[in-house]
């Protein structure tokens, strides 16, 4: 028996000493996965980090807005200030042009009253029509005047519009004033009668002067 006994005490010995590297073994695994647990985590501060203000303009988002549409809203008006003026001044022209052809006009008649029979340039003064499709459907028609003298000369033109019976309905005068020698100066002559009946321009007559 004592033989026997020998070999199961050592067996003993063995499992027990199995048993505490398995303890020490599981023990160090545990340890090592705190370590690096710790180690893996990253590091945050208690409080909060107070943010970068350098960058930052300082002005409310409302106050950026607001400034905005004042830039608009000056831009606007500048635009609006600027085609005012501009209208302002096409509007002036436009009237020194039409003073400009109511002195010309006159001055036209003027130097024809008293004129016997058709004038002295009729050979001077010629006129054609332009088509009404040009014109949205108005009698225009073109006079032109040509110096062909070898003095400066001022010319009137009268133009007369007839019905088909023959009869002058409507009466223009255009003119050109101070013409060098060869110069040449067209006028458009507009009908201001209604588009029927149709009606027929004449050169009645043609003064130089």
């Amino acid at each position: 028996m004592p033989r026997a006994g020998r070999p199961v005490r050592a067996r003993a010995a063995s499992a027990a000493v199995a048993v505490v590297a398995s303890a020490l073994a599981v023990a160090g695994l545990v340890s090592c996965g705190s370590d690096g647990d710790k180690a893996g985590r990253p590091a945050f501060s208690e409080r909060p980090t107070a943010p970068d203000t350098a960058s930052f303009s300082g002005e409310h988002p409302s106050s950026v807005a607001s400034a905005a549409e004042s830039r608009i809203a000056s831009a606007q008006a500048s635009a609006s200030s600027a085609a005012a003026s501009a209208s302002a001044r096409e509007a002036s022209r436009q009237a020194s042009i039409g003073a400009e052809l109511e002195r010309s006009r006159q001055a036209a008649e003027d130097a024809l009253k008293g004129v016997e029979g058709r004038g002295n340039a009729l050979n001077e003064v010629g006129m054609t029509g332009k088509p009404r499709a040009d014109t949205n459907g108005l009698l225009t028609v073109v006079v032109t005047i040509t110096n062909k003298t070898n003095a400066k000369a001022s010319y009137a033109a009268r133009v007369d519009f007839l019905d088909p019976s023959g009869k002058v309905v409507e009466t223009q005068f255009v003119g050109a004033e101070d013409l060098a020698p060869g110069e040449r100066k067209q006028s458009v002559v507009i009908s201001r009668q209604p588009p029927e009946p149709v009606l027929t321009p004449r050169l009645t007559a043609a003064q130089r002067y």
